[in-house]
């Protein structure tokens, strides 16, 4: 079983940019495609992007297209979600998740996740 822990959420100003870091442990990253989850409140977990295990291909939700970016490091054993241009409805929890080692892998096929970091953005 993975491990994953996010860091580097916090208060942004709208239009501001934000670094997500998903640290794994436990096994090689490079046996999962790996994908950003968020989690607004009062709403359902909802998906924002996913990376195949080479980080050859990636998959966006539409309000997120243009404006987040993930990438990888397998030798790093790191998942990241550089996001930009940060609106108030990017608000949330954001998790990262673990998937089979499959593309393209459905959002209720990831098993594995992390705590959560939270993503404040002030209008």
């Amino acid at each position: 079983q993975v491990q994953l822990v996010e860091s580097g959420g916090g208060l942004v100003q709208a239009g501001g940019s934000l670094r997500l870091s998903c640290a794994a442990s436990g096994r090689p990253l490079m046996l999962y495609a790996m994908g950003w989850f968020r989690q607004a409140p009062g709403k359902e977990r909802e998906f924002v992007a996913a990376i195949s295990w080479s980080g050859g291909s990636t998959n966006y939700a539409e309000p997120v297209k243009g404006r987040f970016t993930i990438s990888r490091d397998n030798g790093k054993n790191a998942v990241y979600l550089q996001m930009n241009n940060l609106k108030p409805e990017d608000t949330a929890v954001y998790y990262c998740a673990a998937g089979p080692n499959k593309w393209p892998v459905r959002a209720a096929d990831f098993g594995s996740w992390g705590q959560g970091t939270q993503v404040t953005v002030s209008s």
